[in-house]
């Protein structure tokens, strides 16, 4: 029987390239490959096969594939994503029914099975929040914070838990203070907040004549820790530097790695890359994004943290690139793009596929339907 393309781009990649060599080397090593398809072709494969490989690897132009999954029957933009027990989850975030009004705080909690390819509807949450921090831990699942009117406004200090076995959220105790796109993870058995914002500024947006629109700004350093063992909360050592909102955030060997976000705006965003060890309690700094960003969507995949698109470019539009992270290497490196640009998406991995949710299509708002799987080059 004949080998599948896949199985002989496999055989040249027989483990995920590193990603420590640059693009230069990379266009390189695509042309010194195809020149050795060429010969293994013709032992292998038909000729009209070979042709197929080989126009794979004049069409790519960065590692990993992208793959439409079953879109969300909703759109969803500033949603909280997780992956739990085989699913993936989408929580909260802006409702968008075709061309109806958004809905800013939603109470959706979508689950995304990727055996059947099908979504399914869950337990609501119990309050509509956007930029709800979602993080799962020992098979629950956690939502924090959020808002509950566009434009950050309407901070919530609300927290929540989720049993899918039950099908049922339950209240947590409160955090310290209102705020919301506060950064979420898990690690350590314990559940990590960073940053976020509290509008305590309030500012109108809206032109004259039009509905009034505000928007809030105040964000935070604060790190809070939850012991499910305990049920409590406890303050922990806030982020180094500016305070920020809209944070990239993943854990790698046991580290909490955060990178990007933005003071106020997405005019100013940051590129820093701070890494917290839960086990010393101590904060150092890694290499920084390639270019500043905040709002994009980030999750770890065959031990690289991977961070998509984000708001918002010097030319008004959302990022459409993707980077990987390597601690090995400390070394960002640039993936395959997006195939559209977007930010206030989420992302979650199952096995070695990471899955991209939603999103906004352009700076400022917009939803979008889309479920996007990337998977790495092997």
């Amino acid at each position: 029987m004949e080998p599948s393309t896949e199985s002989v781009i496999a055989s040249i990649f027989p483990a995920p390239l590193p990603l420590v060599i640059s693009n230069f080397k990379l266009k390189i090593m695509k042309n010194i490959i195809i020149v050795k398809l060429v010969i293994l072709c013709s032992i292998v494969l038909t000729l009209t096969s070979c042709g197929k490989v080989i126009d794979k690897l004049h069409n790519f132009n960065g590692l990993g594939t992208w793959t439409n999954k079953a879109p969300i029957p909703v759109g969803m933009a500033e949603v909280g994503v997780a992956a739990l027990d085989g699913k993936v989850y989408a929580v909260g975030g802006t409702e968008q029914k075709g061309q109806d009004a958004p809905n800013y705080a939603s109470t959706l909690n979508m689950m995304y099975d990727p055996a059947t390819n099908a979504w399914q509807e869950r337990a609501p949450l119990p309050y509509g929040l956007s930029h709800v921090g979602v993080a799962a831990l020992d098979g629950k699942l956690y939502a924090i914070g959020g808002f509950t009117s566009p434009v950050h406004m309407g901070a919530q200090d609300l927290a929540f838990i989720y049993d899918p076995k039950k099908d049922k959220w339950s209240a947590l105790p409160k955090i310290s203070s209102t705020r919301g796109s506060v950064a979420v993870i898990a690690v350590g058995g314990k559940i990590h907040i960073f940053g976020g914002r509290n509008p305590v500024k309030v500012t109108k947006i809206s032109a004259p004549g039009t509905p009034d629109l505000f928007a809030g700004y105040g964000t935070v350093t604060t790190h809070e820790i939850y012991d499910p063992g305990t049920g409590k909360w406890s303050q922990g050592v806030p982020l180094p530097g500016p305070a920020r909102d809209h944070v990239g955030i993943a854990v790698l060997d046991g580290k909490v790695h955060l990178f990007g976000g933005r003071v106020a705006d997405f005019t100013d965003n940051l590129d820093r890359h701070d890494v917290y060890d839960p086990k010393t309690d101590n904060w150092t700094v890694a290499a920084p994004l390639p270019v500043a960003r905040s709002a994009g969507a980030y999750t770890v995949l065959n031990n690289l943290i991977i961070y998509a698109g984000g708001e918002c470019t010097p030319g008004g539009v959302p990022f459409n690139d993707v980077t990987a992270y390597d601690s090995k290497t400390d070394s960002w490196t640039k993936l395959a793009p997006l195939p559209q640009a977007r930010h206030a998406f989420g992302a979650a991995t199952l096995k070695e596929v990471a899955y991209f949710i939603g999103g906004a299509p352009v700076c400022g708002g917009g939803t979008l339907t889309d479920l996007l799987a990337l998977t790495l080059i092997r």
